[in-house]
C-alpha cells in the first residue's frame, strides 16, 4: 500500500516535470525567435492611417481623371450642364400645367416657347434702347472726350496738346503694329462664337428632351446600377433634383435684386438708359466674375458720359454696394439656406469653381457642390434601405416609339 502510494506520487511528479519542462521548451525558442513579420511592429493607428490614405489617394486619382475628362469634354458637358439647370426651372412649370390638364405636349411647348420669349425680350429690350441711344452716346462721347483733353490741358497736369496728339499716334501705332494679334483675336472670337452657337442648340435640345421624358432617362440612369443600388441612387437622385430647384429659384431672386438695386440707382442719380442697364445687369448676373464686372462698368461710363466725374463716381459706389451685397450677404445666406450649404461652403465652393475652370466652374460650383452634399447625407443617412428599389424602366415616352427595335430588345 505505501508502496503502490510512492509509486502513484513519483509518476505525477515525473509528470509534472515533463509537463514543464515541455512548456519551458516551447516558450524558450519562441522568446529567442526574432520578430520576422514587419507589420505586426507597425503600430495600429499607423496601420489605419496607411489603410486611409491610400484610399483617399485612390479616390483622389479618380477624381482627378473625372475631371481632366470633363475638362476635355466641356464643349459638350457645359451645354447638358446649363440644360440641366434650365431644366430644373421648367419641368415644375411644365408640370404644374399637367396637373392643371395640358397636355404634356404643349405643356412642354409652352414652357420653352415662355422661357426663350422671356429671355428674347429682355435682351431686344435692351438692346434697342441701347441703340436707339447709341448716336446721342456717340455724341455725349465726343464731348466728354472734349471736357477731358481741356481738362489735361487747363489742369494742374499742364499737358500740352502735342503731348496728346504724340499719345493719340502712338496708341495708333501699338494698334496697327498689333494688327497680327488682333486678327488671330478675331478669327478666336469668330470660333467662340461658333462654339457658343453650337452650345446653344445643344443645349436647347437637351433642354427639350429633359422636359420630354426626364423620367425616363432617370429610370435609364438608375437601371444601370445594380439593384441593390437602386433604391439609394433613386432616392439620392431626387434629392438633388429638388435641391437643384430651389437653386434656380434663388439664383433668379439674387439676379432680380442686382438688377433693381443698380437700375433704381442709375433713375435715382439721373443716369440715362437706367432700364437697359437693369436688364443687363439681370442677364449678366447669371454670368459669375465677368458679368458683374462688364455691367457694372457699363453703368458706370454712361453715367460718366451723360452726367460727369460726380455722378460716375456715385454710381461706381452703388454698382459696388450692390454687387458687396450680393456677394457676401445674399448669395452666402439665401443660398446657403436654400441650397443647405453652410455661407463658407459657398465661398470656397465658388473660389474653387473658378480656380479650376474659370468662369463655367464658378456657375457650376454652387449648384454641384449643393447636390453632391444632399446626395451624400441621403446615401449616409441610410432612409433608403427601408425604400422598395424602384421597378424597371418603362417606354413611357412616345419617343422611344421612333427607335427601330430587333425582336426580343425591350428598348
Amino acid at each position: 500500500m505505501t508502496e503502490a502510494k510512492g509509486t502513484s506520487r513519483a509518476r505525477r511528479m515525473r509528470v509534472r516535470r515533463s509537463s514543464t519542462s515541455e512548456r519551458a521548451a516551447d516558450q524558450a525558442p519562441r522568446d529567442a525567435e526574432p520578430v520576422r513579420d514587419a507589420a505586426a511592429s507597425v503600430p495600429y493607428p499607423m496601420r489605419v492611417a496607411a489603410a486611409w490614405s491610400w484610399r483617399l489617394l485612390l479616390v483622389g486619382g479618380v477624381l482627378a481623371v473625372v475631371i481632366f475628362l470633363i475638362i476635355q469634354l466641356r464643349l459638350v458637358i457645359i451645354p447638358v450642364l446649363v440644360a440641366i439647370l434650365i431644366s430644373a426651372l421648367l419641368v415644375p412649370f411644365s408640370g404644374f400645367l399637367q396637373r392643371h390638364r395640358w397636355p404634356k405636349g404643349l405643356a412642354v411647348a409652352a414652357a420653352m416657347v415662355a422661357t426663350l420669349a422671356f429671355v428674347g425680350g429682355l435682351l431686344t429690350l435692351g438692346i434697342s434702347q441701347i441703340v436707339r441711344g447709341s448716336s446721342d452716346l456717340a455724341e455725349q462721347s465726343i464731348v466728354a472726350w472734349e471736357d477731358f483733353r481741356s481738362w489735361l490741358l487747363e489742369g494742374p497736369l499742364h499737358v500740352t496738346p502735342d503731348q496728346i496728339d504724340q499719345f493719340v499716334q502712338q496708341a495708333v501705332e501699338a494698334a496697327q503694329s498689333q494688327s497680327g494679334v488682333l486678327v488671330s483675336g478675331a478669327l478666336s472670337v469668330s470660333s467662340s462664337i461658333g462654339h457658343f452657337l453650337a452650345g446653344l442648340l445643344l443645349a436647347l435640345f437637351a433642354t427639350l428632351f429633359i422636359l420630354i421624358d426626364g423620367r425616363g432617362i432617370w429610370d435609364w440612369i438608375v437601371g444601370i446600377f445594380p439593384r441593390r443600388a437602386r433604391a439609394a441612387i433613386d432616392g439620392a437622385g431626387r434629392s438633388g433634383w429638388a435641391t437643384l430647384e430651389n437653386f434656380v429659384r434663388v439664383q433668379i431672386f439674387v439676379a432680380a435684386i442686382d438688377a433693381v438695386g443698380i437700375g433704381l440707382g442709375a433713375l435715382l442719380l439721373g443716369v440715362p438708359l437706367a432700364i437697359p442697364i437693369a436688364v443687363l445687369v439681370f442677364l449678366g448676373s447669371f454670368i459669375p466674375i465677368v458679368g458683374a464686372v462688364v455691367t457694372g462698368a457699363l453703368a458706370v461710363f454712361v453715367a460718366l458720359v451723360y452726367n460727369g466725374w460726380g455722378i460716375a463716381l456715385a454710381m461706381l459706389g452703388v454698382v459696388l454696394l450692390v454687387q458687396q451685397v450680393e456677394g457676401h450677404v445674399l448669395q452666402p445666406l439665401i443660398m446657403g439656406t436654400a441650397v443647405k450649404v453652410h455661407p463658407l461652403g459657398v465661398v470656397v465652393a465658388v473660389a474653387t469653381g473658378s480656380l479650376l475652370a474659370g468662369i463655367p466652374g464658378a456657375l457650376f460650383a454652387v449648384p454641384v457642390a449643393a447636390v453632391a452634399n444632399v446626395m451624400i447625407m441621403y446615401i449616409s443617412g441610410g432612409a433608403w434601405k427601408q425604400a422598395e428599389p424602384p421597378p424597371p424602366a418603362e417606354i413611357r415616352s412616345p419617343l422611344w416609339r421612333t427607335v427601330p427595335q430587333r425582336p426580343g430588345y425591350g428598348r
